[in-house]
């Protein structure tokens, strides 16, 4: 007898969001920008200027002055008066009132602040939204909170503020990254140099908007632009008291040698290379999606990203698995869409050096598996990207490659992998995702690292410390530690 036909169509089509553009019209972007030195923006004594380039069109959004010793020397200056005319004497209740204004004014202003961050930087609007724009706010209500109460934080000990710090910052979280240095710096007492990475000036010049108008008196924090060499002339400078850089392990490694036998004291948040860890009895589902958040967050422009993972080898067949299926879901495009979960990589440079890791991990023998992503002609752009077959040798995993790139390894017992986790010349950060508590305790004493994540990653908060070891930097941001940092 023959089989009855079918008559229902196989329907071969795929599901797509219709596109959800942010506007831009909420967005007030001047066309030039000059140094914010003692209250005022003013022209660089350089005369020099550069573009700052959207990374998902390639198009020019504005020019930004780049300053040179004069200009440092000057912004210097401004910090130093008005750290011993006003901000040093100024009771620390009054100070408090400025630093809660400032957070304020960035709630208020949180959608340009959004716009202008995904615009610059690249990242997904939904990012730039709900975490950058209002964990930067946090952390000046946070310090605002303990300006007036420094003797509760220290107890039993006399305390004083640094004076004047010099405050570098990188472009993968340029408001975050200012507020984590400016807010505890004003708090206990001292005054800023700042200069944001030359790829992303634009939030830290809305924010010297920002400060302008909050009546912060002038001098107190100056927002100054430029390359390397403006942040060299910061760290070289006499009269700096403190140096804060966020950024990577070999300019880490030039200014500590730069300010060794000096009296200026300094913290470094560097590089990393994070271990995230899978065991067989974890909830694998929300695993997979801790694992996609803690290396596809921000494109994988996080100093913490977890770009190693290690899966117990009883469920690592299901692991990769679910993990393929997921990036084939992840949307790659234009990051003011609001649906986009990977936005643009932040510069071409950037994307030139993901590029040669790629082509460097196939040598070395990796298997790589991209999603099969439509991605826009132009601007700078990478599928989300995972690597098997990798060894601990392998460069793609010991060298940090600030990309969407995941390299996968297995292991057997905890020894074992505890011992491949710390096998990395970094210690910031690593994740645990076990269902056993006791299993989570014992990692967490024997792994390497500043910050480690259970059953759950990149979680931030401002009453949390952030930072690392080795290579990953020293000193701490965030909490009580943040403050210890800036005062004697």
């Amino acid at each position: 007898m023959a089989k009855e036909k079918s008559n229902t169509a196989k329907l071969d089509f795929k599901l797509e969001y219709a596109a959800a553009p942010e506007s831009k019209s909420s967005a007030k972007i001047n066309s030039k920008y000059g140094l914010f030195i003692n209250g005022k923006f003013e022209k660089p004594e350089s005369k020099k200027y550069f573009d700052t380039i959207n990374p998902a069109t390639e198009e020019k959004i504005a020019t930004i002055a780049e300053a040179n010793q004069t200009d440092v020397n000057k912004a210097v200056k401004a910090a130093r008066t008005a750290y011993n005319n006003v901000w040093s004497k100024m009771p620390a209740k009054e100070r408090a009132k400025y630093i809660y204004r400032i957070a304020r004014m960035i709630q208020e202003r949180a959608r340009e602040l959004a716009i202008i961050e995904t615009m610059d930087g690249g990242k997904p609007i939904r990012e730039s939204r709900d975490i950058d724009i209002p964990l930067a706010a946090n952390h000046f209500f946070y310090y605002a909170g303990w300006a007036d109460k420094l003797q509760y934080a220290f107890p039993n000990k006399k305390i004083a503020p640094l004076g004047v710090a010099g405050q570098i910052i990188p472009w993968n979280f340029p408001l975050l990254m200012a507020a984590w240095k400016i807010a505890p710096a004003l708090a206990t007492g001292n005054t800023v140099v700042l200069k944001p990475a030359e790829t992303t000036p634009l939030t830290a010049l809305k924010l010297a908007e920002i400060i302008q108008e909050s009546d912060l008196p002038p001098g107190v924090v100056n927002i100054i632009t430029g390359a390397g060499a403006t942040g060299a002339a910061i760290v070289n400078h006499p009269d700096i008291n403190k140096i804060a850089f966020t950024g990577s392990t070999d300019v880490g490694k030039i200014i500590q040698r730069a300010i060794a036998g000096t009296n200026k004291k300094a913290t470094l948040e560097l590089g990393g290379k994070a271990a995230n860890i899978i065991f067989d009895d974890a909830p694998l589902d929300q695993a997979v999606e801790g694992v996609i958040n803690g290396i596809f967050f921000n494109q994988g422009h996080v100093c913490c990203a977890g770009s190693r993972l290690f899966v117990q080898e009883s469920v690592y067949n299901k692991v990769l698995q679910k993990l393929r299926d997921r990036i084939e879901t992840l949307i790659v495009g234009d990051p003011l869409d609001k649906n986009t979960d990977i936005g643009a990589i932040n510069s071409k440079q950037q994307m030139d050096t993901i590029l040669k890791y790629l082509k460097i991990g196939e040598k070395e023998g990796a298997v790589m598996h991209q999603s099969q992503c439509s991605i826009p002609k132009k601007g700078y752009f990478i599928r989300p990207t995972l690597f098997t077959n990798v060894a601990q040798s392998s460069r793609i995993v010991q060298e940090e490659i600030f990309g969407p790139v995941l390299t996968i390894q297995t292991f057997r017992t905890d020894d074992e992998v505890i011992e491949k986790a710390n096998n990395t010349p970094y210690g910031l950060s690593a994740g645990v995702w076990t269902d056993k508590g006791s299993k989570i305790f014992n990692l967490t004493t024997k792994m390497r690292a500043g910050v480690v994540w259970a059953n759950t990653f990149n979680k931030f908060d401002p009453t949390s410390p952030f930072g690392g070891y080795k290579e990953s930097g020293f000193g701490r941001e965030g909490g009580l530690h943040g403050l210890g940092a800036y005062l004697k």
